[in-house]
């Protein structure tokens, strides 16, 4: 399986550049190695453009390449200056160890706890003290050749602090450590940090000697068909904490993904087969309506990122807001989530009108219409039909007492959340 991956990454388009793809195939070949991806713990949370490196290092995992996740709890206080037009807002060192902890739990997820490593550079470049950094390494950075980087020139004309200018020699310095203590011979990352893997090989053949194997490899940037760059929603980012981005919306951002970018999803972010995503693109061709192609998408990837259970959940979810799914074989918990996805509302949990509950609920905006609605046979409460405008709901008989589902025709839902102290709001 080793001597297949780099060809799968070609097929899927998710090598941008790499350093010496002979060189790389041989030593997988014939070695245990280790690779690595690096991430600034700059936020408490992974979002789905964060993701793509570490798909591509879930790929060698899978063909025997040991994976090592370096989190930046040093570098995260420094700020990578790749891709930004600015200086970033620094974080105090409590904000970063957080970050730290949040996100070596995702990488868990993603990994497993066994057969990989997650390492954190404020274990070397914390103890090391400004005379030992500018004498040890500094000396090795011709100042030339790192105003030449992309990272750096294309910041020179709006300014770049002396901060984030020694970013990439910190980098290196990661390379290099890992190159020794982990086995570590490739790095892996987005098309915006070329200039510091190179960096890194560099700092690594003057010190081990010009033949010592290390090797890069980037991600292209992703774009949408429409050349827009990928992983925005107009609500924002796209989590993978399922408290800021719940797996139902994270399952619906796949679902509803254009026919025209479908493809290029299914080869970059599932582990599908060329001949499983050849047959999904068939399909898609001759039955676009269906969205089998979405829906497979969304599946493999909610999976991957949230478990079996989140994707069970998002599907009745889906069918029950979309389709004809039962309202009442949702459990408690998944209630809840599907509050924080249609308008709700708080109430407090004694019996009502159905009249009153429907003009609560906005569903309505007076109780003429709302009337109007239970007459025509268009309410339902808790998945029941009600037709009597004289109606008297108790709120207590479903969802342990917690919530009330109201919907009205097909497409128009309220939760109605009883005595909580926080309201949500679609």
């Amino acid at each position: 399986m080793a001597l297949d991956v780099l060809n799968e990454l070609a097929w899927r388009d998710a090598i941008n550049q790499q350093t010496d793809e002979d060189g790389l195939r041989d030593i997988i070949t014939k070695e245990q190695i280790g690779a690595y991806v690096g991430i600034d713990p700059t936020g408490d949370s992974m979002h789905i453009g964060h993701l793509i490196p570490f798909m591509i290092l879930k790929r060698f995992q899978m063909a025997g390449v040991r994976p090592v996740i370096l989190i930046g709890g040093a570098t995260g206080s420094i700020g990578d200056p790749s891709g930004k037009k600015q200086e970033r807002q620094l974080l105090d060192q409590g904000a970063i160890d957080q970050n730290v902890a949040k996100m070596t739990r995702q990488m868990e997820k993603l990994f497993g706890k066994d057969g990989f490593t997650v390492t954190n550079n404020n274990n070397w470049l914390g103890q090391m003290s400004l005379v030992d950094f500018l004498r040890d390494f500094g000396k090795l950075f011709p100042i030339n050749v790192m105003l030449a980087k992309d990272v750096v020139a294309s910041r020179l004309e709006a300014g770049i602090s002396f901060t984030e200018f020694t970013y990439q020699i910190l980098q290196a310095i990661d390379f290099h450590h890992l190159w020794k203590d982990e086995h570590v011979r490739l790095q892996i990352g987005g098309s915006d940090q070329w200039g510091n893997i190179t960096g890194g090989i560099d700092l690594i053949h003057r010190l081990e000697g010009s033949d010592a194997p290390a090797f890069g490899l980037t991600v292209p940037l992703l774009l949408k068909a429409d050349g827009t760059k990928f992983g925005k929603t107009e609500g924002g980012a796209v989590w993978l904490d399922p408290a800021k981005t719940t797996p139902f919306e994270f399952y619906q951002f796949w679902l509803n993904t254009a026919d025209t970018d479908v493809e290029k999803m299914l080869k970059y972010f599932t582990f599908l087969t060329q001949e499983e995503i050849a047959g999904l693109v068939q399909e898609m061709e001759t039955d676009a309506a269906a969205r089998k192609a979405q829906k497979r998408l969304a599946e493999e990837v909610t999976k991957f990122v949230h478990g079996e259970q989140a994707v069970k959940t998002a599907e009745l979810m889906t069918s029950v807001l979309f389709g004809n799914g039962d309202v009442a074989s949702l459990k408690v918990d998944e209630v809840a989530a599907l509050a924080g996805n249609v308008p709700s509302f708080e109430f407090d949990g004694q019996a009502v009108g159905i009249l009153d509950l429907i003009v609560k609920s906005g569903l309505e905006t007076s109780k003429t219409a709302a009337r109007k609605s239970v007459a025509d046979g268009a309410i339902r409460v808790n998945g029941e039909q009600i037709k009597d405008v004289e109606a008297i709901i108790d709120p207590t008989k479903k969802f342990d007492g917690q919530y009330v589902i109201i919907k009205r025709g097909k497409k128009k839902w309220a939760i109605g959340k009883i005595a909580q102290d926080i309201i949500f709001f679609s």
